[in-house]
């Protein structure tokens, strides 16, 4: 490491200690060369709190790595506040690197089978939607005479299962009629390729809700959130305005252009 004037690390949620490991690693602990800059890009602790960090006595210790950073930057308010009260430094916010690139606009060509027949995509984590979710989820592909297909994990109530390389997942999301998801890329994909979309928030268990919402918050589209699966549909109809949306967008693909 010698050789190099800066590291990276970045981005998601490689300051979660329950996600990641060893977690020094991610902190750039192995960086012993003061003349090599430390920079993080985008990076979160998903939803670890500062709480959680006293809780399990590890808060000193993620602050004394935090301070040896050159430059520090997040994705999420409560990642922010979490470095603010630490360190008492106000790291600056920007996105996901699959908003910061143009994506779908810049992609390869690829191999994927898109199907003839309209259809909507579930994209979640394998058997994560519960069946009430889908339960509302079938009766919407049925009213609307979608096939369902599932990206990312199996799901009950799942047509077919689509197994496919990155860059294939975009040209599935641009010919769907819409999207269900309950992750944050998959949130992510429905906004780039500009989808009717609904996202389920988790606030138990896997826990998204903290960089979820903040996402959906800063681009505007908080009415995409579920918080009655009776009304999925309804939020699957509605129209959603992208022109406001790619605009902030781009101003902050910028923003990141200019910190990195």
């Amino acid at each position: 490491l010698q050789h190099f004037d800066a590291v990276i690390v970045g981005s998601d949620q490689v300051w979660r200690p329950l996600y990641v490991h060893p977690i020094e690693n991610y902190y750039l602990d192995f960086v012993k060369n003061s003349a090599c800059k430390k920079i993080s890009y985008a990076a979160s602790f998903g939803n670890t709190t500062l709480e959680s960090l006293k809780k399990y006595q590890v808060a000193d210790q993620v602050a004394q790595w935090l301070r040896a950073f050159d430059a520090l930057s997040v994705r999420d308010e409560n990642s922010r506040k979490i470095v603010q009260e630490l360190i008492g430094k106000d790291p600056v916010c920007h996105l996901d690197p699959v908003l910061a690139y143009d994506y779908p606009a810049k992609l390869p060509e690829t191999k994927a089978k898109i199907p003839h027949d309209p259809y909507m995509i579930l994209y979640g984590y394998s058997g994560r939607f519960n069946k009430e979710e889908a339960g509302e989820i079938r009766k919407y592909a049925k009213r609307k005479g979608l096939k369902i297909l599932c990206i990312g994990g199996i799901q009950r109530c799942g047509d077919k299962f689509i197994d496919c390389s990155p860059f294939e997942i975009f040209e599935y999301f641009k010919h769907a009629e819409s999207v269900v998801t309950d992750t944050f890329h998959g949130t992510i994909f429905s906004v780039v390729t500009q989808k009717k979309f609904a996202t389920f928030v988790r606030k138990n268990g896997y826990g998204n809700s903290e960089k979820l919402t903040d996402l959906l918050k800063r681009l505007g589209l908080e009415r995409q959130i579920v918080t009655d699966t009776k009304k999925l549909g309804k939020i699957l109809n509605l129209t959603v305005a992208y022109e406001p949306v790619m605009e902030k967008i781009k101003r902050e693909r910028q923003r990141t252009y200019s910190y990195l």
